[in-house]
C-alpha cells in the first residue's frame, strides 16, 4: 500500500501545474512577437466586448436579406476569433 505524497511532494505537483498553465497562457502569439504580443490580446480583448454593439442595427433591421445575413455571420465568427485572441488579456 503507496503512503499519501508528503507536503513537499505535493507543493512540486502544485508547481508544475500553475507552470503548465502559464506555458499554456503565453502560447503561439507570444513565441511569435513577443513585443507586440500584449497590445494584441488587448485589442482583441476590448473588440470582443464592444463588437456585440454592432449586432444591434441588423437585428433591428431584420436579417431578411442573404447579405445582412452574411454580414451578421461575418461579425459572429470575428468576434470569436476576438474572444479567442483576447481571453488571456488580464486587465
Amino acid at each position: 500500500m503507496a503512503s499519501p505524497p508528503s507536503l513537499p511532494d505535493r507543493r512540486s505537483t502544485d508547481s508544475s501545474s500553475s507552470s503548465d498553465r502559464r506555458d499554456d497562457e503565453h502560447g503561439v502569439l507570444e513565441r511569435a512577437a513577443p513585443a507586440i504580443a500584449t497590445p494584441i490580446r488587448a485589442a482583441g480583448f476590448w473588440t470582443a466586448i464592444a463588437m456585440p454593439i454592432l449586432y444591434l442595427p441588423l437585428l433591428a433591421r431584420g436579417l431578411s436579406s442573404s447579405l445582412e445575413g452574411g454580414v451578421f455571420l461575418a461579425l459572429i465568427v470575428g468576434n470569436l476569433l476576438a474572444l479567442y485572441v483576447g481571453h488571456a488579456h488580464r486587465q
